[in-house]
């Protein structure tokens, strides 16, 4: 079977790794990258660190508003379906590149699949949900990862196509972690110790584009006696220099250059505590066992908030340092996301599929 995947963002790029490497057992894949994650620290690093193969075509979209955006990937892709002819279009997530492929295909009536399907935080107001709601009710095949996700599904009346199949972020993490364990030297590169550091990571657009939120978290973050890694996304650097936070920074958040995935998974394992507003940091804690600070009011991983593991604090100060100085991981993490083998049953439905 041809498969065309689509990929754009970091976190697609994580969860391709694993499945494109199965993929191409017994498969043809065509792989497009949008260029919406686009600069060589967000993008560039991974396909390096993860043997990704060499796009067969990028896009080269960059950054713009959503619509742009989101209409630019659409038509790019639409020109590839045509010319590429596959028999179906696979997507990832939920960010503008997961919608746009899916329009495309299924515009096209070529079928879809939709790795990480189900997915929801039920906050409209997240472009994320809303890409992630479209796309699931436009996919042929809808890959869930947990069984929470087959249930959202299932309340909305989608119950044809429907697989748990685990989460391929668990394939990719456990086949990345001794790696991580045996490369990386980040933690000698920065001079810090074993359980000695928090990791925080800070990118969405309800916290960046609001100086209240960004501001609120600068300060709890500089308020608190933890040593904080601070691994700066692009776009988060560029509101901080333009809300006058940048220089605010204090001595204990140690602020660092994007890094890649080999050295984002040696902090996390040896961190005590990960501050996120990401989804897939927030599982990637709980895999590694790690207690997670969510900066978010709502998150699609009920799962982790569930077992213990991960606690919800928003954009506010004082709730931020209270889980910095008190929040601890409650017993042991369950098996929620699979037991790594997910790519392998994707590729299995797929052949059942066609």
């Amino acid at each position: 079977m041809k498969i065309l995947s689509v990929i754009g963002a970091r976190p697609q790029f994580i969860k391709c790794a694993p499945l494109s490497r199965e993929l191409r057992r017994s498969h043809e894949e065509i792989l497009v990258h949008t260029g919406q994650h686009y600069d060589p620290d967000m993008s560039d690093v991974f396909f390096k660190e993860l043997g990704i193969p060499e796009p067969d075509h990028n896009l080269g979209i960059g950054s713009a508003t959503q619509g742009e955006q989101t209409g630019r990937m659409l038509m790019g892709i639409e020109k590839l379906l045509i010319s590429e002819e596959p028999d179906m279009v696979l997507v990832y997530g939920d960010t503008n590149s997961t919608i746009a492929g899916s329009l495309a295909a299924s515009k096209l009536h070529i079928p879809v699949a939709h790795v990480e399907a189900g997915l929801r935080s039920f906050d409209r107001t997240m472009p994320e949900e809303i890409n992630r709601v479209v796309t699931d009710h436009i996919s042929d095949i809808m890959f869930c990862p947990t069984e929470t996700a087959v249930r959202n599904l299932g309340s909305e009346g989608i119950t044809e196509g429907v697989h748990n199949v685990g989460d391929v972020m668990m394939d990719a993490l456990q086949y990345n972690i001794k790696i991580a364990e045996e490369r990386s030297t980040i933690l000698e590169d920065l001079g810090i110790s074993d359980r000695d550091f928090m990791v925080a990571t800070v990118h969405r657009a309800s916290n960046t584009d609001s100086i209240e939120n960004l501001s609120s978290i600068v300060k709890a973050f500089c308020s608190s006696d933890a040593h904080i890694v601070f691994p700066v996304h692009p776009r988060t650097k560029k509101y901080l220099v333009q809300y006058g936070l940048w220089d605010t920074l204090c001595e204990n958040v140690q602020v660092i250059s994007p890094v890649g995935y080999l050295d984002m998974l040696k902090l996390m394992s040896n961190s005590r505590k990960i501050l996120t507003d990401s989804g897939g940091v927030q599982k990637e804690a709980y895999m590694l066992g790690v207690p997670c600070i969510t900066m978010r009011d709502n998150t699609e991983w009920v799962e982790t908030v569930d077992d213990g593991w991960n606690v919800l604090v928003g954009s506010d100060r004082n709730m931020i340092m209270d889980a910095i100085d008190g929040f601890e991981g409650a017993g042991e993490t369950g098996n929620v996301f699979g037991s790594g083998d997910a790519c392998e049953r994707i590729c299995t439905l797929l052949e059942d599929f066609t």
